[in-house]
């Protein structure tokens, strides 16, 4: 019972709800291995023991009552400290607002609650979560587990932590540019992002409306160790709530896909080539897909690149208005790190893009969209890089403009998903040079059961295995 914590979820909801195991019991051990590692990685800033066991003690009274539970019933899990959770402080790895309680749950807590899930703490974030690099001022740098010089990837980067150090089988990340994949591909986790809509996930700044970026491209998903998990974590938050209004009531399982499922290998759209390593897990990834009967090519998308360079127009002209705040309450790595954004987006958009360049970005986002939606009526998937590179050594972003040239450039694939608004699901392969790598797979809206298939093929022959203790 002392390696609970090992347990996925899905051992340890069918553990709890046949009585094997208590609630109580997966809770605690989570817990010991939170004082055990959380010293060392910080993934976690607030740990709610207390309240954490007097949840799960009701968790197990509704068990031996044969009460109705949810599919994460009992099962621990944390949630970034950028959104709210009634009770507690949604800091955003900002100083100033470590005071700012909520008042009550987002509508992705709400959800997970409903599920029967137990909140055992909140993960860290970078200051705004706006950077693949999780330190702020306020709660300090989290670590990367596999190699302390390495990024665990930003801004769900305590989440995907948390997760590969067994802290819990589930945490809840979110993802603008990449927020829930790149941490998840960094800490050797998997984790989804959802198509906007699937998950209720409305959350504004107070008394402001959330940016037009923000509405269209950032949604709120799992990281977990395994594929399964995901499914039960993805049911489970995508649940009608009344606050959301884009929110679309579309089965998690779909029509079963023509076959053979074709697959789009896509290595490459010009921006910046991709590792050795990075190549080794795209083509393994694609030999195990092959031998399940997908059928697996080769294809070239331009597009991929006009809409990373999109997302530097769109969600940086989104973003303009919180420069102020910024540089009234933001740390030095957040400024540091939008100076840089800035700087590199001014080389595409120029200084500051007018309102006519804007319009026409969100005009060009409809067709981008059109053109793929296309062609995945012919390849339903596409098998693609998270980066073009493994973790950053930390802080990459902040050196100086043209490290953060770099960066930008190897997160292609993170940034031109969120403006093309399709569902994609981070997966890992192997471990290369003592640091995970992976791959990503892209697939139709509202398709996400075609994602965790695909997935679950490449998260079987994958050489790498989690939870590890911090290196």
């Amino acid at each position: 019972m002392e390696d609970l914590w090992r347990w996925t979820a899905t051992e340890l909801v069918h553990a709890i709800q046949t009585r094997n195991i208590s609630s109580r019991e997966a809770v605690t051990s989570c817990l010991n291995r939170i004082e055990d590692v959380n010293p060392t990685i910080n993934a976690l800033v607030e740990v709610s023991a207390e309240e954490a066991l007097a949840a799960a003690d009701r968790a197990d009274e509704a068990v031996a009552k044969g009460d109705r539970l949810g599919p994460l019933h009992g099962i621990p899990i944390s949630i970034k400290v950028n959104t709210d959770q009634a009770g507690h402080a949604t800091t955003n790895g900002v100083v100033a607002f470590k005071d700012h309680i909520a008042s009550e749950d987002s509508p992705q807590v709400a959800n997970l609650r409903k599920a029967g899930a137990i909140i055992i703490g909140r993960s860290n974030t970078p200051a705004f979560s706006f950077r693949w690099f999780t330190n702020n001022d306020l709660h300090g740098r989290t670590l990367n587990p596999w190699d302390v010089s390495r990024t665990p990837g930003g801004s769900s980067g305590g989440a995907a932590a948390a997760v590969a150090t067994g802290m819990m089988p589930i945490a809840h990340g979110t993802d603008l540019g990449g927020s829930i994949r790149y941490p998840a591909y960094a800490c050797g986790v998997t984790g989804i992002r959802p198509t906007v809509g699937r998950a209720p996930s409305w959350s504004a700044p107070p008394n402001k409306d959330p940016s037009l970026s923000a509405q269209t491209m950032s949604v709120h998903g799992p990281l977990a160790r395994s594929v399964a998990d995901l499914r039960l974590a993805l049911t489970s938050l995508s649940r009608y709530d009344p606050r959301d209004p884009l929110y679309t009531p579309t089965p998690l399982n779909g029509a079963p896909l023509k076959r053979p499922i074709r697959v789009g290998l896509l290595r490459d759209v010009g921006v910046a080539k991709p590792t050795a390593a990075v190549h080794r897990a795209l083509d393994t990834s694609a030999d195990r897909l092959g031998d399940a009967g997908y059928v697996v090519e080769e294809v070239d998308l331009p597009l991929f690149e006009e809409a990373y360079k999109l997302w530097y127009l769109l969600c940086l002209e989104d973003f303009r208005d919180n420069l102020p705040l910024v540089e009234q309450v933001g740390d030095e790595g957040m400024k540091r790190a939008a100076k840089h954004y800035y700087a590199v987006a001014e080389e595409w958009w120029g200084k500051e893009p007018s309102l006519a360049n804007y319009k026409r970005g969100f005009a060009r986002r409809g067709t981008l969209i059109s053109e793929l939606q296309q062609l995945l009526q012919e390849y339903p998937l596409l098998l693609l890089p998270v980066s073009a590179e493994q973790a950053f050594a930390q802080d990459t972003d902040i050196a100086n403009v043209e490290s953060m040239r770099h960066a930008m450039a190897a997160q292609w694939p993170m940034m031109a998903i969120p403006v093309l608004g399709f569902p994609a699901i981070a997966v890992p392969t192997s471990v290369v040079d003592g640091l995970p790598v992976g791959v990503q797979l892209l697939g139709r809206r509202f398709r996400e059961d075609t994602l965790f298939d695909a997935a679950e093929i490449i998260e079987a022959h994958a050489d790498l295995a989690t939870p590890i203790d911090p290196r």
